[in-house]
């Protein structure tokens, strides 16, 4: 290594500690050189057009995620369903935001499973039949069965008093 220069002292000292011999361009060498090209990582990937046997693009492949701005949570909806079963008691605010990200946790894997299983069934809308069998993979036993049984008879009952 050169010996230390009054002007550069200090960088020198610095890269005789860490053992390198090469010091690192300035700001101002480095906006002399000009732009670089980015790395091809770094770089926007170009979107892919899928398309389908008969030529035209499957629409079910986009992703399409919605905001969690306009929802807050589903706590106003625990005391109403606590009246119905035990009337008297109340829920903690702790209880409430436990219950709150268990409905929002189990809401998100149905979704995910529903979505999944309608893809491999190759359609871009998830039905019924898919929300279903989400339910009773995710659920164990005899709670899947009841969950289904409850909604279905939520859901007749829903149609009926339209």
């Amino acid at each position: 290594m050169s010996e230390p220069t009054p002007d550069n002292s200090e960088e020198d000292i610095i890269t005789k500690e860490m053992g390198t011999s090469e010091i690192e361009p300035s700001d101002t060498e480095m906006a002399e050189a000009g732009p670089s090209n980015p790395d091809p990582c770094d770089a926007e990937p170009k979107k892919a057009k899928r398309k389908t046997a008969k030529g035209r693009r499957c629409r079910c492949r986009r992703r399409r995620r919605r905001g969690q701005g306009n929802f807050s949570s589903f706590a106003t909806y625990f005391p109403r369903v606590l009246k119905q079963v035990h009337t008297g008691l109340s829920l903690s605010r702790e209880s409430v935001n436990v219950l709150d990200s268990f409905v929002k946790d189990m809401f998100e894997r149905i979704a995910e499973e529903a979505g999944r299983l309608a893809h491999c069934s190759r359609r871009c809308t998830i039905m019924t039949e898919d929300i279903q069998t989400a339910v009773r993979l995710l659920l164990p036993g005899e709670l899947g069965k009841y969950a289904v049984s409850e909604a279905s008879k939520a859901v007749t009952r829903y149609r009926t008093s339209r």
